[in-house]
């Protein structure tokens, strides 16, 4: 039965992808932004990351998170659909079956304390912000 709730997600958010708009981001969430990723230069997209023992999620709103790798280094993800809840401190679950975390990998939002999902979306690619080398 999961497997299939999983399913019929999965296409919802794939026949939604096309014409997703995301949320513009709140005044504080551009600011809460600007300073996680201030004295940082960005650099090309990439699909995948390795999944970082050591790597922090942030949530800036609902459809965009901050992957913290170091202080040097931090992943921006803008996600493909919103993942409702985030912004307001539920969890982020992410549906990886490798060592990596990749553009287009199933993640659910949820309320620890409920148990209730509250959101759906997919991982898009991830830009890196990297502190210049000094």
């Amino acid at each position: 039965m999961r497997s299939i709730m999983m399913a019929a997600s999965l296409l919802l958010l794939a026949g939604c992808a096309g014409a997703y708009t995301p949320t513009p981001l709140t005044p504080r969430q551009t600011a809460d932004l600007d300073k996680a990723l201030a004295g940082k230069v960005a650099g090309e997209p990439q699909t995948c990351i390795n999944r970082e023992p050591q790597t922090s999620l942030v949530a800036i709103s609902n459809n965009v998170v901050l992957y913290r790798v170091s202080r040097r280094l931090v992943y921006k993800n803008d996600l493909i659909g919103s993942c409702s809840g985030l912004a307001s401190g539920d969890t982020l679950i992410i549906r990886s079956y490798s060592s990596q975390m990749c553009r287009g990998d199933f993640a659910t939002t949820a309320n620890l304390q409920s148990g209730i999902q509250t959101g759906a979306c997919a991982l898009g690619d991830f830009t890196p912000y990297r502190a210049p080398k000094r």
